[in-house]
């Protein structure tokens, strides 16, 4: 097969994206600013469009069916045609993205999505730039030596020409490499450049005992907000005026780096201890606490830090940088504009994190989760009233785990959806079953908690319409429990879907009633019709006075409003007197039984035991 030649003048770009939006977008970018642009979805239309014509510049992204951008990349390396054809990895910001392994598999660069316009032509004019030097070197030598073949006797001549073009094209090459090690935008070393600083600095760590130092990694809060509200030029001059800011914070010997967007690097040398590096964190945070004066606008912008202690047991840069980033995770997660400390422990969290993701998302495809349910006893009869069914999941390895340990990684996924879905089906499915049994009290309830994130999707009362229709459970034997979290979100849109559920005869229970924002005037507008007692509150209720004057409130709040109180950590007889005292409905806890699995609830039903 005939190919055609590389010539150096020709732009000429292939996108490999699975993503027609995302091949749309760059080729519009592209195409404007005079590039020839050419497309391909997979590995296979990659192969046959380089055999037609070998690209400038290949745009390669990193998710990719079948074959992934890693391998691509591998594949184009390993042919001789392609090469030294320059590879820009694409990748979403969600996405998992091990850069280092981009740059060793030949990637040359990478571009984030959503794209910033001006990023991808500086990006991409710096390789087209590096490519056309390396391809006029390429030429120029190849005829310098045919020249030296051809006429001898102009040897001479010719290597003087020669050394006027290699000190053209060094300088050339330097410009290059400045621009390739640098950040368009603020000037200040890039990534990579930081990345090699770093490298420089654990080597001197391992070499000589009394050097120490310290890595800060610096992320902009609440820059996403300002740069979508006033655009992006306000932007970059927002990050422009960071960096000044920042670098005036700094001695000479610090080296500081735009990691990437609104993230920035530093590392500082040659400190006697950790208090140095805690020193220029307060005083960053300070500086950055006064407003930045902009060309049109005044904006107020803060850092969330995390820091670093270098030491000579690191094996590589990047895990340093790791851990700092990991610390300023910690910061933002403790209420930004602050800095904290990498400890160990933090990493060894993360991972365990990252491993409940993993085995979290194979236990929904598995189906791994049971329900345990506990009794709610009414403290009017002593006899069962209903039943709260809560989630547990059934590990293969690690044995049953409690919600407390995996709810949170669920709700962060995006997973606590069909968890949840899947908790409301089983319940109501159950409660039916033990309704058909004559031992079983016919006005018996099943209460099931809801997640914030499936109360608020657009199509929640068709999903619980679905599970009421596929069940058959009386909607008037459904409680679902909601807590202050779900009202103060577009609270006037969930008082529809509240009265729309009560208008279905579900009933609707306020959990953990006095935790959370506790404004009376939500019980006013909201149709719930009972208050969950946060065990909180039980559980200190017979202390001193103080705290049992609480408890004493609320249920006179929720008798007063028309809705009944339950008592949640009921374990004491004298907490069970108390409540019965103060007149509180209904109650649930250890001293009633623990949460039970599904098998055992018949027995506890036919037990007929009275409180």
């Amino acid at each position: 097969m005939n190919y055609q030649q590389l010539n150096p003048y020709r732009k000429d770009i292939l996108i490999i994206d699975d993503m027609a939006d995302n091949l749309r977008v760059l080729s519009s970018i592209l195409t404007n600013q005079g590039y020839n642009v050419r497309k391909a979805l997979n590995w296979q239309m990659a192969y046959t469009a380089c055999q037609t014509l070998l690209p400038d510049l290949i745009l390669l992204d990193i998710m990719m069916p079948d074959v992934d951008g890693y391998e691509v990349c591998q594949r184009f390396k390993a042919w001789e045609l392609t090469a030294d054809i320059p590879i820009i990895f694409i990748s979403a910001l969600d996405d998992v993205f091990d850069k280092v392994k981009a740059f060793q598999v030949g990637g040359v660069d990478y571009i984030t999505k959503p794209f910033d316009l001006a990023e991808v032509l500086v990006r991409v004019q710096n390789q087209m730039e590096l490519r056309a030097a390396k391809l006029e070197i390429l030429t120029l030598n190849a005829e310098l030596e045919q020249r030296v073949k051809q006429r001898t006797w102009e040897l001479e001549k010719a290597l003087e020409k020669l050394q006027i073009e290699v000190n053209a094209r060094q300088k050339l090459q330097n410009k290059l490499l400045e621009m390739a090690l640098h950040d368009a935008l603020t000037g200040l070393p890039n990534r990579i450049m930081f990345i090699k600083r770093l490298e420089k600095a654990l080597n001197r760590a391992k070499q000589e005992d009394g050097y120490q130092f310290a890595v800060l990694f610096l992320d902009c809060d609440r820059f996403k907000f300002i740069n979508d509200s006033l655009g992006h030029l306000v932007g970059d001059e927002l990050l422009i005026a960071v960096a000044h800011r920042l670098q005036s914070c700094l001695t000479p010997d610090a080296t500081m780096a735009r990691l990437g967007g609104d993230e920035f690097g530093i590392l500082l040398e040659n400190i006697e201890d950790i208090r140095a590096s805690i020193y220029v964190a307060d005083h960053i945070l300070h500086q950055l606490s006064m407003p930045f004066k902009l060309s049109r606008y005044e904006v107020f912008i803060n850092v969330s830090i995390g820091i670093s202690w270098g030491h000579k047991d690191y094996e590589k840069p990047e895990y340093l940088l790791r851990d700092a980033d990991t610390a300023m995770y910690r910061a933002k997660d403790l209420g930004k504009a602050r800095y904290h400390l990498f400890d160990p422990q933090m990493h060894q969290e993360v991972i365990k994190t990252l491993e409940i993701e993993n085995d979290l998302r194979r236990a929904v495809e598995r189906q791994e989760f049971v329900v345990y349910y506990q009794p709610i006893i009414s403290l009017t009869t002593g006899k069962i009233s209903g039943f709260e069914a809560l989630v547990r999941w059934q590990h293969p390895i690690k044995g049953l785990i409690p919600p407390i340990d995996f709810i949170p990684v669920a709700e962060e996924t995006g997973l606590i959806n069909v968890i949840n879905l899947w908790v409301l089906h089983s319940a109501c499915k159950q409660l039916c079953i033990w309704q058909s049994h004559p031992a079983t009290p016919k006005d018996i309830t099943i209460s099931v908690n809801l997640s914030a994130k499936l109360f608020l999707q657009s199509n929640f009362l068709s999903q619980i319409d679905k599970v009421i229709a596929e069940t058959q459970i009386n909607p008037s034997s459904l409680e679902l429990e909601i807590t202050e979290t779900v009202i103060m979100k577009n609270s006037n849109e969930i008082k529809t879907i509240l009265q729309q559920l009560k208008e279905r005869k579900i009933k609707l229970i306020m959990d953990d009633f006095g935790t959370g924002y506790s404004s009376l005037s939500y019980l006013h507008i909201f149709p719930f019709n009972a208050l969950k007692i946060d065990k909180s509150f039980v559980s200190r209720m017979l202390d001193n006075q103080a705290n049992m004057g609480l408890v004493p409130a609320m249920i006179s709040i929720a008798a007063s409003m028309g809705m009944t109180a339950i008592a949640e950590g009921v374990e004491t007889e004298a907490q069970l007197e108390q409540l019965k005292s103060l007149k509180c409905e209904f109650a649930q806890g250890y001293l009633f039984s623990k949460p039970i699995p599904q098998n055992l609830v018949m027995d506890f039903i036919t037990s007929k035991i009275q409180w």
